[in-house]
């Protein structure tokens, strides 16, 4: 395959242009891009920091076979490739000089471009974190629930909820946008974030969706303070934020989770959802 084949830009619209119908056809695989370019769009291309956006498709015969973004200084992340494909595209970008933090895809292909990256830059990688991607199929709400009622967040909670998010994102040390207030603001705009609260009126676990697009929305993220896990809060936060976003209109309800935690994993399975796809992030150094 000749690099060539791939179009690099860092024009969204350019990348929109050539990518979206692809990107449509499977909207539960390719719900990370979906909703990173929409974002782009309707918030500004720095939404996730100060470096430029960078995209690129790979076409062959007139259609296309696969996509990237990345928004520095975040991951690379790719869409399904076969070696053969990773390993033109780490060449390409190898010989362009770029400093790649890491890749975020599907098993295969994240280990695929890994070894392809070792091998034209000499860098070592380390694998972060695994993660496995569910669709929600027949909603169970918990029973019993626990104690307390969910609301939609409203512009009074968001200093509690910058904070969480700052939170979630150094527990996980995953975040993609480097603003929580950003984020925040976001979700409230779109009434995107159900709290579980306490019968006292306390808010106890959070459980935040993306903005439909393609007919899918993905509940991200889902936190509880560490003083007040295991008592199903957020369990009960996620499911009506699921019922909501089924309210909405989604066709499809997604959620990510780190396989190294085997209670959400259960905790969401019990809910309804069903395993998809696994993926996996590794670090470059």
């Amino acid at each position: 395959m000749r690099t060539d084949d791939w179009h690099l830009t860092q024009d969204l619209d350019d990348f929109l242009a050539r990518a979206e119908p692809f990107l449509r056809s499977q909207p539960a695989l390719h719900t990370v891009p979906l909703n990173v370019t929409e974002t782009l769009r309707t918030r500004g291309r720095h939404v996730y920091g100060e470096g430029v956006p960078e995209f690129g498709v790979l076409e062959r015969e007139g259609a296309v076979r696969a996509s990237f973004f990345r928004t520095p200084p975040h991951w690379l992340n790719l869409t399904a490739l076969t070696p053969e494909e990773a390993d033109t595209l780490a060449a390409r970008l190898a010989a362009l000089g770029q400093r790649l933090p890491g890749v975020n895809a599907d098993r295969d292909t994240a280990a695929a471009f890994t070894e392809a990256w070792q091998r034209h830059t000499g860098a070592t990688a380390t694998l972060r974190q695994r993660q496995r991607l569910y669709r929600l199929g027949t909603l169970t709400v918990p029973d019993p629930a626990p104690p307390g009622v969910p609301r939609t967040a409203v512009e009074a909670d968001r200093a509690l909820l910058v904070r969480w998010h700052a939170e979630f994102s150094a527990a996980i040390g995953m975040g993609t946008i480097s603003d929580a207030d950003e984020w925040v603001d976001a979700r409230l705009e779109q009434g995107g974030i159900t709290l579980w609260e306490a019968p006292d009126g306390t808010p106890v676990a959070m459980a935040g969706r993306t903005p439909p697009v393609a007919g899918q929305t993905r509940v991200a993220p889902v936190y509880t303070p560490p003083h007040l896990r295991g008592r199903g809060y957020a369990g009960a936060a996620t499911a009506e934020t699921s019922r909501t976003a089924l309210a909405s209109g989604a066709q499809e309800v997604l959620l990510f989770t780190d396989l190294a935690n085997p209670t959400s994993n259960g905790l969401y399975q019990r809910i309804g959802y069903r395993a998809v796809a696994d993926f996996a992030v590794y670090d470059f150094g």
